[in-house]
Order: C-alpha cells, then structure tokens, then sequence
C-alpha cells in the first residue's frame, strides 16, 4: 500500500513540476491582469525594436523576443500601443502586465521599477567600412567620423581622438557618407547601425568593440515576482537552446545578448 502512495505521490509531481505553465496563469500565479493573457506596452515606431512589416503587422526586435515568450509561458501575447513619455504612467495604473519598448536600465530607474533581466546589450558602436583598417576604438584617433546631430556620439567621437566630427540629421546620411568614403567611420547606436546598414545592404561593418555599454530590460510594477522571474526563465532558456541568437539575427545580422546580463532587483 505505501509503495502505491508513494507511486500515486511521484505522479502528482510530476503533473505539478510539468504543468504548462499557463495553467498556474489562469490560477493567478504569474500576477496577470487577465489570466492568460500577457499584456505588453510597446512604441510600435521604433525600428529595429519595434515597427510595421510590409503587410503592416506589428514586428520588430523585442516584438519577436515578447512573442518567444509568451510561446514559452503559453499565454497570449496582447501588445498594447503607447508613446513613450507615457509608458511608466500606463505600468503603474495597471494598464498593462510589462513593458517591451527598448528601455535602458538605470540605477534611477531601478528605484521605482523591476527590470528582468538585462536582454538585450547596445550602446555606442563605431561603423567603419568593410575594407576599413580600423579595428579598434583606438584607430579613431586622427579620423573624421560622422554622428547624428544633437546626440552624445559627438562628444564621444572628440573624446577619443577624432580629428573631425560630422554632423548629420539623419542617419542614413552618414552612412552614405561613408561608404562613398567622405569619412573613415560613423558612431551610433549598435543595433540601429547594424540594422540599417542590412536593411540598405551597405558594405560596412560594425566593430564588436563599443565606445560604451548600455543594457535594455523589460519593466514590470513591483509587486510582480513570480512573472519576473517566468520571463527570465524564458529569456535564459531562449539563449540556451540558440532561438534568441536565431531570432535577432535574422532582424539586425548580430546577436546582442548581453556578456553580463543585468540581474533583476526586486524592490521591496
């Protein structure tokens, strides 16, 4: 009789530690506004991160990474539009589960919101072209490199020994400078350069050395652990069998998980 109890115990185990995990959602377990239904704030206009494909479907770089998730919880994933100033404002009315808009992780922001983990690492990344004998930050020194205007890329750009600094509007512009070889380099933002430059099919590269370093992290209202820490096991999992390499490089050709990744501070 007791190895039957013992039997009829492992099997109830094994239903528990298997069970999709949609099922513990619909329990209220993941702290869900609607049971089974993840609910995502999103710019919806920020390529490569988040835009409108040809036949105007929402896609993009964390819409993509979202969707894996939402996959691998087995919730539906409800993207909701929003412009940016009023992100935080619709988090904490409970307008929404998270936040997927490409949000910097900051030591100011932690003090008022839980970030998963780090997913995603960019920052300042220097644009050379193909051919180029540039290969480090450190070749700078003495060339002419283009920015877009009104951005910190200028200051870094002087900073590290550029002989002159171009400024653009747009970003494209500089890239065109590039390859027809009116400058030796451009510094932007890594994934948004590494994305245009396979969009316009350019014959640049991005050097892996970056002129700084910022991570972006999904943001939930505290009070939130047990989705926080569903969405990391799905983040760390993507990682781990290659679909988050899969998925990013298909959008911008690099992979951008993070070699630290930020950990996730609970707030109390």
């Amino acid at each position: 009789m007791k190895v039957r109890y013992s039997a009829i115990a492992s099997l109830l185990l094994l239903v528990f530690v298997f069970s999709p995990v949609s099922s513990f959602a619909e329990e209220g377990k993941l702290e869900l506004l609607v049971p089974g239904e993840l609910s995502v704030a999103t710019e919806g206009t920020y390529p490569p991160f988040s835009m409108s494909d040809e036949k105007g479907k929402l896609a993009g770089l964390e819409i993509a990474v979202v969707e894996e998730i939402c996959k691998r919880l087995g919730l539906t994933y409800k993207p909701v539009m929003i412009k940016w100033e009023s992100i935080l404002i619709g988090l904490f009315a409970d307008k929404y589960d998270m936040t997927s808009a490409a949000m910097d992780i900051t030591e100011e922001r932690q003090k008022s919101v839980v970030f998963s983990m780090g997913w995603l690492e960019s920052g300042g990344a220097l644009i050379v072209r193909k051919e180029s004998p540039v290969n480090t930050v450190s070749d700078i020194k003495g060339k002419t490199l283009g920015c877009l205007v009104a951005s910190t890329w200028a200051d870094i750009a002087s900073e590290l020994g550029a002989k002159e600094v171009k400024l653009y509007k747009a970003e494209a512009d500089g890239l065109q400078d590039l390859n027809n070889k009116s400058i030796d380099g451009v510094i932007t933002d890594a994934v948004a350069g590494a994305f245009a430059i396979k969009e316009a099919g350019l014959p640049l590269r991005v050097l892996d050395e970056k002129v700084s370093r910022i991570q972006k992290g999904f943001a939930f209202k505290p009070g939130k652990p047990n989705l926080v820490k569903a969405v990391n096991k799905a983040l760390t999992d993507m990682v781990a069998d290659g679909t988050y390499e899969r998925i990013v490089r298909e959008i911008i050709g690099i992979d951008t998980w993070p070699v630290n990744p930020i950990d996730t501070i609970f707030l109390k």
